[in-house]
């Protein structure tokens, strides 16, 4: 599984991706973020959390660095340069500070799939919570 960010003809990049950036502009490539790090720009523990949904939920707001992975030849204009993209993301703990680097663990159920009020197999269930590298 893969956690797809969005580069942009404009430079832009975002997560989740969309069908065009903010300023219009078409997709031109994918990246895996699950193939990086990220750095905890802010975080917070939720203790009402959802049906289904463990208790206490850490989350974060982390900023990946993708500047390995920009190539100004795929189409980026000269005003795109964004070499960053963030995203929200569930802890796999709440030892996570401020500044600390976290990196996706892959996880079958990030939540209980009887537990909701939709249908099990209407949805995916799996994804990434993150852990101190």
């Amino acid at each position: 599984m893969t956690m797809e960010a969005t580069r942009y003809e404009d430079g832009t990049i975002s997560y989740p991706g969309h069908p065009r950036s903010e300023n219009g502009a078409e997709p031109v490539e994918t990246i895996d973020l699950s193939e990086h790090t990220a750095e905890v720009v802010t975080w917070t523990t939720s203790t009402a959390t959802p049906p289904g949904v463990r208790e206490p939920n850490h989350l974060a707001i982390v900023e990946f660095d993708v500047s390995e992975e920009v190539d100004d030849s795929k189409g980026a204009t000269a005003g795109g340069d964004e070499t960053s993209v963030r995203a929200v993301v569930q802890l796999a703990s709440g030892d996570a500070e401020t500044g600390d680097e976290v990196r996706p663990v892959y996880t079958e159920e990030l939540r209980e799939p009887g537990a909701g009020i939709r249908e099990p197999d209407s949805q995916d269930w799996d994804g990434y919570r993150f852990e101190p590298v």
